[in-house]
């Protein structure tokens, strides 16, 4: 592929209504906070050094590594100076991937490596070029103009969703344990917590049930998340309020599934968090 040079946006919200492609190289270090995304990500990673973290476990990348996020997983990059920082960033909208399969469940890639806690796909020799080149192919239609663009696009998507999950199902790369750092029981405790946002889980509850100190766990948590843990239920939560809003469901029905224990509250921590209150955000379709 023939370099594009393309500044950064640190925007996380999507313009189109299908998926956007974005190819950045930077000498300096880009510093973007834990956020999540109502969309899926795919980041190729080409050049640097960095580490990608996503749900508490840190991953050092290798070039040709790609990290599969879905539309739930908060995440950020950690980028070291002295190197050009080169990758590959796709994002696709949930409804439309879907619609682009079809009969074939191309979300499978991204729902399946959040269930098995890693993130990273270190694809073998076959499915790197093939990825590669479907890669190459979609960038090109990307940024020309013809005859039959727009069929070329999502075509070439198509190709490259399909090597992408072809390539997960393959993969049984044991090496990448050696790059993912991560806490075993601050693992269990956020995979406890998405099952269970709309139980109680205040503190004392995930110690006990974790057999450790509270003070402990505030202290792991926030090493290895980045979040104080009740911060961490609390976006999550709100991250899922969000999901069930653009669903159809009502906003008090919303308050209920997630957790919130009082309507006034989870109406005042919604508009802070998304700068709207849900009602509101409902009415819109969840484009907000």
């Amino acid at each position: 592929m023939k370099p594009v040079k393309q500044e950064f946006t640190s925007r996380q919200h999507m313009i189109s209504r299908d998926f956007e492609f974005f190819h950045y190289r930077d000498e300096h270090l880009v510093e973007v906070e834990y956020h999540n995304h109502l969309f899926y990500e795919v980041f190729c990673f080409i050049s640097g050094d960095v580490t990608y973290i996503v749900e508490g476990r840190s991953y050092r990348l290798k070039p040709g590594d790609i990290v599969l996020i879905n539309n739930r997983e908060l995440h950020k990059t950690v980028v070291r100076p002295g190197k050009a920082y080169e990758r590959y960033v796709l994002w696709i909208d949930p409804d439309f991937l879907k619609a682009l399969g079809e009969d074939t469940d191309l979300t499978l890639c991204f729902e399946r490596s959040a269930m098995s806690n890693c993130n990273v796909l270190r694809p073998r020799a076959e499915y790197h070029i093939m990825i590669k080149n479907a890669l190459s192919c979609l960038r090109n239609a990307i940024y020309s103009e013809g005859y039959g663009n727009g069929v070329l696009k999502k075509a070439y998507l198509t190709e490259l969703l399909v090597c992408l999950n072809r390539a997960f199902l393959d993969s049984q790369d044991e090496d990448l344990e050696l790059d993912m750092v991560y806490d075993e029981k601050v693992s269990n405790v956020i995979s406890y917590i998405n099952e269970n946002l709309q139980e109680d889980l205040s503190l004392e509850s995930l110690a006990s049930r974790f057999y450790t100190s509270k003070y402990h766990l505030l202290r792991e948590f926030k090493k290895h998340t980045g979040y104080a843990i009740y911060q961490y239920i609390r976006k999550k939560r709100l991250i899922m309020a969000r999901m069930l809003l653009k669903e159809g469901f009502r906003v008090t029905e919303v308050c209920q599934k997630t957790g919130f224990g009082d309507y006034s509250n989870f109406i005042r921590s919604f508009r802070k968090e998304f700068g709207i209150p849900p009602g509101q955000y409902k009415n819109h379709g969840g484009t907000k």
